[in-house]
């Protein structure tokens, strides 16, 4: 077991990545459950990623229940040394030392320093896990949908691009009226400076992962639309659960994804690859979705970004969806 903020006490560790490890544990005092992320500071590409998902989670300035959030961030400099670090917008003192880490300026006998993300603690895991765990439920599905869109419009409201989106990234914590999702990982997350439209504000760095990228991201020029895509990948991967299997992991994951002989190929790399592409949805079973359904997802995979939705015009669309509707009224 890590070293413990005397704040918190660690109660088991619940994941574990390249990343950092992630445990479930509660606030000494009150006994209250959060989740603790320990982010080693050694690696540049890591420090890049925990700064990244600090800042874009310290910018928004209020909360909305679909989006993690950050209750505190600790920086952890040694044994006894464990400091909150502001959350002004101009770095302070202690995180210019983490930054100092980035860019592997710290001497070689000053040991490791870490980050603590505290955050909301998430009693049902991720997505994939809790949707492979249940049978189709499209009353489930709509919910999912409705949140999601929320979420995401919240955060082009606060312009931020969150870049990687997919089910193993979005949390599932058990509400009194149901399961309520909150997105999470904003380590690739971009925000975007000054008072811009992220429909128009350019992003150049291909990041995310490869089954959820819109065909745009792989040229290196998008905008907020690719999460729409990403989104929209996520959407048909749910409702009519198709899967593959990660070549790393074994794990069972949803994803969309086009058959080119025995090679999986991503719908975004597909649909770059071919922009006469017809993408046939449903996939599985032709008379298990709605045609209004349908077209929701065609609308977000939409090869040409002017013509994709965007996140706002998404929250409208699935309001208008009869999905689902008819098991919600009978089981009202």
């Amino acid at each position: 077991m890590a070293e413990e903020p005397c704040k918190y006490r660690l109660e088991r560790e619940v994941g574990r990545g390249s990343y950092g490890v992630v445990y479930e544990a509660t606030v000494s005092d009150t006994g209250r459950r959060v989740a603790v992320k320990r982010i080693r500071c050694s690696e540049p590409e890591t420090v890049e990623m925990a700064l990244q998902e600090f800042w874009a989670l310290r910018s928004i300035q209020s909360q909305h229940p679909n989006v993690i959030r950050l209750q505190e961030c600790l920086l952890q400099s040694g044994p006894a040394s464990i400091q909150p670090i502001s959350s002004r917008r101009k770095p302070p003192s202690h995180l210019l030392l983490v930054e100092s880490c980035l860019k592997g300026r710290r001497s070689a006998g000053e040991g490791s320093c870490f980050l603590w993300f505290i955050t909301d603690y998430c009693d049902g895991g991720n997505l994939n896990d809790f949707l492979l765990a249940r049978p189709p439920d499209p009353r489930l599905h709509r919910a999912c949908m409705q949140q999601l869109a929320g979420a995401v419009a919240f955060l082009h409201r606060n312009q931020i691009v969150h870049r990687d989106l997919k089910p193993e990234n979005v949390l599932v914590s058990q509400g009194p009226s149901g399961p309520e999702l909150k997105v999470a990982d904003f380590g690739l997350s971009k925000v975007c400076q000054g008072n811009v439209n992220v429909n128009q504000y350019r992003l150049s760095s291909a990041c995310g992962s490869d089954f959820y990228m819109a065909p745009e991201v792989f040229e290196g020029r998008y905008t907020a639309k690719a999460d729409i895509f990403s989104l929209g990948i996520l959407f048909w991967a749910m409702v009519e659960l198709v899967t593959f299997r990660d070549a790393d992991s074994q794990k069972e994951l949803l994803g969309v994804y086009i058959c080119q002989g025995k090679n999986l190929v991503s719908v975004g790399e597909a649909l770059l690859e071919n922009p006469n592409l017809e993408l046939q949805i449903p996939l599985k079973n032709k008379k298990s979705l709605p045609s209004d359904v349908c077209k929701l997802i065609l609308d977000m995979l939409a090869l040409n970004c002017k013509e994709r939705l965007d996140a706002f015009q998404l929250e409208i669309r699935i309001e208008q969806l009869s999905y689902g509707e008819k098991l919600q009224r009978s089981g009202s």
